[in-house]
């Protein structure tokens, strides 16, 4: 499911890369895979969470992936995109939309690697 959601964030990043007026269906697959990503990356991360953390901190578990991937990861990630598109700015005042998108897709491509090497996939029993 995580690799489904990272996945769909490439797409959803190639999307907007490529999309424009004469693509602009690629720009709404862009804008309808937000919820794909986000379901099956978020949404599935704080199960995943929920499920090995034990009652005692499960809290705290949901609480650190909040601040890991909310305040952290989004700190982070809006300074690096600050930076990419300052990079892409052009003479005339525009900017290499093409080149800003591209980034994260790529970002998002190495992130799936390395996600995929050393993910250890553990069967869960459930306890329902």
């Amino acid at each position: 499911m995580l690799i489904f959601g990272i996945t769909a964030w490439v797409l959803r990043y190639v999307c907007f890369a490529y999309g424009n007026m004469d693509a602009s269906w690629m720009l709404y697959a862009g804008i309808i895979l937000h919820g794909i990503c986000y379901d099956f990356f978020f949404v599935s991360g704080q199960i995943y969470t929920d499920s090995k953390a034990g009652e005692k901190v499960k809290s705290a578990a949901q609480g650190l992936i909040t601040l890991a991937t909310y305040g952290v990861g989004m700190l982070v990630g809006f300074w690096i995109a600050g930076q990419v598109v300052d990079k892409n700015l052009l003479s005339d005042g525009s900017h290499a939309w093409q080149d800003i998108w591209i980034f994260p897709a790529v970002f998002a491509v190495v992130v799936m690697v390395i996600f995929a090497v050393l993910f250890k996939d553990e069967k869960i029993e459930y306890k329902g």
